[in-house]
Formats: C-alpha cells, structure tokens, sequence
C-alpha cells in the first residue's frame, strides 16, 4: 500500500483495532445507553448499526485504508459514529478545528489531502474555497439519507493496529499547526492506561464538553465506548449541561481546564448542584489558581488531576499524582505514570543528574506515530529512538518530577536562564489573582526579561508595588518581572485547549512599546 507516512514506532503486535474493540463492546452491550445528547439518547446496538451504514457509505465512495478524510463539525454524537466507521477501513480522520481562521483551515486541510470532507451543514459556510473542490458531505439530512440506503450489515475490518486513526492538530505556538498522527495501537493503550491509572471502572460516564478535534475529549470518548461506559456529548463549556452531567451521572474523569474552573465552581455554589459521583477531576494544575483547585475539589468531593500529558503521549508521562480534597496545593510534583519509559536529558541528549533540569524523552506504547509529513521533525523528535517532548523537569530524591517550563518559553536574561512557569506559580499563590502569564521582551542591557501579564478576581485591589514585594521574596533578582501588567481575564488569548497563547501576549508587547 503506497503512504505519504511511516510510523515513528514499531509495528504493533496483533492487539485488535478500534474498529473491531468496539464491535465486540456494542455486541455485548447492544441495549446499554452509549451516548446522550441534548436529549437524545443512542443505545450500543443503534450506534453499532449507525456506524456500519457509515462504513458502507464511505467504501462506497472509493475511501480506501490509507486515505484521509476530514471532519469539521462541532461536539455532535456523529462526531464520534463518523471516526468508528473511519476507523473500520483503516481511513484515517483528520479532526479539523472550525474556529481556525480561514488560512489556517486551508493549510491544516492541505496538509492530509482528504479524500472526502465531512462537515456540520451550518459550518459549510467556513470552509476556505480551495477545499470546496474537495467531495463533501454534509453532516444533516445528506448524510442521514445516505445512511438509510445502506443495510447495516457488518463488513471485515481491514485496518491494522499501526495503521492511523486520528490526525489530532497540535497547538502552533509560533507557526502553523502540525498533524500528530494516533494510531489504532496507541489509542487503545491509551483507553487501557485511562483504566488503569485513573481507576475508571467499565460503566462509568465522560462529558466530551471540551473540543472533539483535542485528545481529550476524543480519547476519552473512544476509550469509553471500547469498554462500555455512557458518553455525554456537549458543545463546549456550557454551565446548565454540565451541572446536569453530575448530577445525573457517576463519571469517572470530569475534565477541568484552565479559564473554565472558576466559573464551574460559581455555578457550583450559586445553583447548590448536587453530585452523584465523580471519580477524579481537573487537569494542568500547574495552570489553575491553588485556590479554584482547593474549591473545587471540595464542592465534587473528587481529588483533582495533577497531570502532564500531550496530544502525542496521551496520559504519561507524569499524570499519576492526585491533589486531595480542599487541599491548596504547596508543591504541584508530578509522578511518573505505569507503561512508560522516561528520562531527562541535555542539549547533547546525555541525562542529567538528579536535581539538574533536563527535557523530558518518552518511550510508551501510548505514543503517536509522528507527525503527518513531516520528516525533518519527526527525525529530531525521536532521536536516538526516544521522543522528545520540549518540556524541561527536575527529577527530585523521592522520583518525583517537577515541571520547569516549555524549553521554548525559556528566556535568556544576561546569560542566566528563566523559566516563566516558576515565575507564574509565585504570583498564583496570591488568591486575588486569576490568570497570569509570564513572556518574553526585548531588554537593551540583558538581552531578555521577563515580563507578567496579571488578571484580578472581580473587585480585587492589588497593586504593582504589592506583586513586585511577592517576588522580591520568592525570587532571585534576575528572574523578577521588569513590568506588571494587568489585563482581564478574558482579554488573555487562549487557544481551544484553554491554554493561553503567549506568541499573542509577545505581539501585545512589541506592538506597545
């Protein structure tokens, strides 16, 4: 079979597909609920039929294993049918993002050349003319008419555990984004580790509220329908659905991420919502105010994930630790997941002692496969057989780790190096502060400095003067901020994932001076 793709990693033992994992699930769980949306409710056996019409309908197509197609649409139960049917056929989905602005879009489709484009009718309008030439069905009356003419019946899986099964697109921070390419392989290792490391039992629910075109949502959601478990579908952060999900629902992982948990936990308290049960929530601590997490994990009576994880890796390598409930958390120590290898090394790839900050290298099953053509970086990523993820920690005497920051995020101020994220995590500690966001600027005498972007809670009074004291006492001279400056929490640029996009706050900055 000629590919524009060779896998990172080794061929993969006789482990089974998604596709036929979660065949074997439905067939055994025909009548139990697997995914509810907006009232609507699809049981196992609907969906298994759902999705082998589909399968039909894309083999009638000529989609073969090895194409793509690419799926823009919103958080819809078709999202997740239209990836099972893919995944039957070796057809890999490209999960495109609908909020990209239309350059953005254009190269992210260009990239995979799909052999078809599935997408939500009302978001027809957003695709970029170029990719109009591509062959499109429309999510909508199209699709569910192309549905009814095909019989249901069950047709072979030919795809291979190697073979791809998502293109999930990584956040570009300072160009475009790049296609890490999920294989069948590491998506089921992926649903194992969810069990394994997170203690989710078979039946427990997960609300897919974040992006399905991110690795939360869509790994999370295959991973429960492999082993049975109910998944509420809900466009985005919507307070009402949410509240609802754990009210009704015993869910397993409830995923909280930055720029949404303080407004979680007001609705919380504000509408005295009660919780049936939640097994963990939370994630990047390291990015949440101590205090949201202390509050919120007490209104769940959930501990909160200390995680540290990416679209390429899945859970590892560091997403074992957990912060008890209502505690503030002192330090935010990662520790080392199950089912993975990992080492801190040097600029010359040799490991650094224990104390020393290195880049973290990770060898796991759960692994992505590469990036979609890219072989320059795929070549540097996985050098000398290990994957080298761009994040800098600490290994400490217990095997704890402690993260240090994004090794590009690092700034170099005369000669000394300053990692924004230990700056953010003093300022955090004030509980009158939000959101903060440490970046880069030009400095005439020391090359670099840093400088703090700050958000305030509703009515809070802190001045300039008061930041500067904090970090006059938790840090060295050389990495205090040059200059505070305050902004509203929702004037901070984020991307999907909730992250704030710092290459935005540096153009700010440039552009003010």
């Amino acid at each position: 079979m000629a590919t524009e793709f060779s896998t990172q990693i080794g061929a993969g033992s006789d482990i089974g597909t998604v596709g036929t994992l979660f065949q074997a699930c439905a067939e055994l769980h025909a009548d139990r609920l697997a995914i509810e949306h907006r009232g609507r409710r699809v049981t196992y056996g609907e969906l298994l039929d759902r999705v082998r019409r589909l399968t039909a309908v894309l083999a009638a197509r000529g989609l073969q294993r090895g194409d793509r197609l690419g799926l823009l649409s919103r958080n819809r139960p078709e999202y997740l049918e239209i990836e099972l049917a893919a995944a039957n056929l070796g057809i890999i989905t490209a999960c495109l993002n609908w909020r990209l602005a239309e350059r953005e879009l254009t190269y992210c489709i260009e990239l995979v050349s799909p052999k078809l484009l599935l997408v939500e009718a009302d978001l027809a309008a957003n695709l970029p003319p170029a990719a109009r030439a591509n062959p499109i069905l429309e999510i909508g009356p199209e699709y569910e008419s192309e549905l009814v003419r095909q019989d249901g019946r069950a047709a072979p899986c030919v795809a291979q555990p190697e073979d791809g099964l998502v293109i999930l697109y990584t956040s570009g921070t300072t160009g475009l984004p790049k296609g890490a390419v999920i294989s069948h392989r590491a998506m089921v290792m992926r649903a194992l580790v969810f069990s394994s490391e997170l203690r989710i039992a078979p039946h427990d629910t997960f609300v897919a509220w974040t992006p399905l075109f991110h690795m939360a949502s869509t790994d999370h959601a295959l991973a429960t329908l492999l082993r049975g478990g109910t998944v509420i579908v809900i466009d985005g952060f919507q307070l009402e659905p949410l509240l609802t999900a754990v009210s009704q629902h015993d869910i397993g992982w409830l995923v909280l991420i930055p720029g949404m948990v303080e407004a979680f936990i007001d609705g919380l308290k504000t509408q005295r919502a009660k919780v049936k049960g939640v097994r963990v929530c939370g994630a990047m601590a390291d990015l949440v105010p101590p205090h949201a997490i202390a509050a919120v994990t007490e209104l769940l009576r959930a501990p909160y994930l200390n995680s540290f994880g990416s679209t390429e890796t899945g859970l590892p390598p560091a997403t074992r630790a957990l912060i008890p409930l209502g505690e503030v958390p002192a330090s935010l120590s990662k520790r080392q997941n199950a089912f993975c290898e990992i080492k801190l090394v040097d600029t010359s790839n040799n490991e650094v002692a224990p104390g020393e900050p290195g880049e973290l290298a990770i060898r796991s099953p759960t692994l992505f496969s590469g990036y979609w053509k890219a072989d320059e970086t795929n070549a540097h990523d996985f050098r000398g057989g290990w994957f080298h993820m761009g994040d800098v920690f600490r290994r400490n005497p217990d095997g704890s780790l402690d993260f240090v920051d994004r090794a590009k995020y690092m700034i170099k101020s005369g000669g000394e190096n300053i990692y924004p994220a230990e700056i953010e995590r003093v300022l955090l500690s004030d509980d009158r502060i939000t959101e903060v966001a440490v970046v880069r600027a030009a400095d005439a005498r020391w090359g670099e400095a840093p400088v703090a972007f700050v958000a305030c809670r509703d009515n809070a009074q802190l001045t300039e003067a008061e930041l500067a004291e904090l970090c006059r006492r938790e840090l060295a001279g050389y990495k205090r901020p040059r200059e505070f400056r305050f902004i509203a929490f929702a004037e901070f640029p984020r991307s999907t994932s909730g992250k704030v996009q710092r290459h935005e706050l540096e153009r700010l900055l440039k552009a003010s001076t």
